[in-house]
């Protein structure tokens, strides 16, 4: 009798056991499932805004080649280079 008792108190347990392991790899499915789509979601506006910013970027026009700013450009280049080597004091 007592054999009989412990084994069906053993089966009781591993029915219980095996619903609660059950429960949860299926609470881990959602939660696993429910990061992945989060994740997803997030690139997808990554994305999405980058092709926003590419998009803003390519309607704006570059600088136009003038004669006189590559001139200029090239004036505060050299005065810099100057004040680097300290030839210039007082500046």
């Amino acid at each position: 009798m007592r054999k009989r008792f412990l084994c069906n108190k053993t089966k009781n347990i591993c029915k219980v056991l095996k619903k609660s392991v059950g429960e949860l790899m299926a609470d881990r499915k959602k939660k696993l499932s429910a990061a992945l789509a989060a994740v997803s979601l997030y690139l997808q506006q990554e994305e999405a805004m980058a092709l926003e910013q590419q998009a803003s970027l390519s309607e704006t026009k570059g600088a136009v080649y003038s004669p006189w700013a590559q001139s200029g450009s090239q004036e505060m280049m050299a005065m810099r280079k100057l004040i680097q080597i300290r030839a210039f004091t007082r500046f």
